[in-house]
């Protein structure tokens, strides 16, 4: 990559940097709630997405890590259980019934155990967490390759997001827009990456973490990557779920693309 190529990355990502400062400061809420914030917000999202589509390969990996360099203490954030009495049924009996249903914009709907997706090709990876709060966290992940389940789906013509349906309710509402949900595009479901992890440190993913399956998407930050996921969707449009705006946290003002 070239000097000027570099400097302009960084200008881009500079940028970004101070947004999520911003963002940070106070709560994240009460910034994203004013119609200042937003404005910054909409722009750091630009930025950070032409950053990263325009000066970075859609493969390029995000920094990987040492054992030696683990956490001693991953922060658990957000919900520790979910709250859905099927939910706690089937964490009570260790998942044994539990099935990921994946359909939507697919040539073959399925509905997966997880012993079956244990018997697919699995990654792992040393990665760290960025939380949009401020804090990081370094974990070793391993779990099947979100990509490598779309194309065993196989995906139709007019596929271009991915739905992450969860089991926890955040918010008790009317209309349901209090529902966990979150949503990517095509090019980072198929990064190389991007995992369903169902192990973290070594061992079978702890509830307080998403078990029995969460999303790791190491370019964005820690809100995108989904926690209990019970159905993938793929959508042409993400516009028809919750509030529109493409996950919960962003129907409540958040950025859709949270990329570093």
């Amino acid at each position: 990559m070239s000097t000027e190529k570099n400097m302009i990355r960084r200008g881009f990502l500079s940028q970004a940097i101070v947004g999520l400062g911003l963002l940070s400061l106070g709560g994240c809420s009460k910034i994203a709630a004013t119609s200042w914030g937003r404005s910054i917000l909409h722009s750091v999202e630009a930025l950070t997405r032409r950053a990263q589509r325009l000066f970075f390969s859609r493969s390029a990996l995000a920094p990987e890590f040492a054992e030696s360099d683990l956490s001693p203490v991953f922060k658990a954030n957000g919900t520790q259980s979910p709250d859905d009495a099927h939910f706690q049924a089937l964490a009570a009996n260790n998942f044994v019934d539990y099935r990921l249903e994946i359909d939507g914009l697919v040539e073959r709907p399925a509905k997966l155990s997880l012993p079956e997706l244990r018997a697919l090709p699995a990654r792992e990876q040393i990665t760290r967490h960025d939380c949009v709060e401020g804090w990081s966290c370094i974990g070793k992940w391993k779990g099947v390759k979100l990509g490598a389940l779309l194309d065993s789906a196989g995906l139709k013509r007019n596929a271009r997001y991915v739905v992450f349906h969860c089991f926890d309710v955040l918010e008790k509402s009317p209309d349901g827009t209090g529902i966990y949900y979150e949503s990517i595009d095509l090019v980072d479901a198929f990064h190389p990456q991007t995992i369903l992890a169902y192990e973290m440190n070594g061992v079978t993913l702890p509830l307080a973490h998403g078990a029995p399956l969460r999303l790791r998407l190491e370019r964005q930050l820690g809100y995108k990557m989904a926690k209990y996921i019970r159905r993938i969707e793929v959508v042409e449009s993400f516009a028809g779920f919750g509030r529109g705006n493409g996950g919960f946290w962003e129907d409540r003002g958040y950025e859709w693309y949270a990329g570093i």
